[in-house]
């Protein structure tokens, strides 16, 4: 199945202009590249790209999945699922990396902190 992409641009002008028919953004990201990043899209919905929980989205709304990979692999996985469950749904081309690199407005959250080492536990 042929997943439809959205380009950076268009997304970036339909968040701009239309706030209330904005796209639902979905960030499905795997695990690591998701926690130890603090950066993700405006407004975006962390989903677990192995369990997605449909039930608080709408299908009158169009909804982008993005991830880190330029290649959009599990954002391209999320997206034809979801369309079979009947949603509109679209990709994110170039994913976050291409988001970042145009200089795009982020949200931030936070990273995981690595824990101080214990005093006595490094071995010489």
């Amino acid at each position: 199945m042929s997943v439809p992409r959205i380009t950076k641009e268009a997304l970036k002008t339909r968040l701009e202009e239309d706030a209330a028919n904005a796209p639902v953004i979905l960030d499905v990201r795997l695990k690591y590249p998701y926690e130890h990043s603090t950066m993700i899209l405006p407004g975006a919905v962390r989903v677990d790209p192995d369990a997605v929980d449909t039930s608080g989205l709408s299908p009158d709304r169009d909804v982008v999945a993005y991830d880190s990979d330029p290649e959009e692999l599990v954002s391209a996985r999320v997206a034809a699922a979801l369309i079979r469950k009947g949603f509109r749904a679209s990709a994110l081309a170039g994913g976050l990396p291409d988001w970042i690199t145009a200089k795009y407005p982020t949200d931030t959250k936070d990273a995981p902190k690595q824990a101080p080492p214990k005093a006595g536990s490094l071995k010489g």
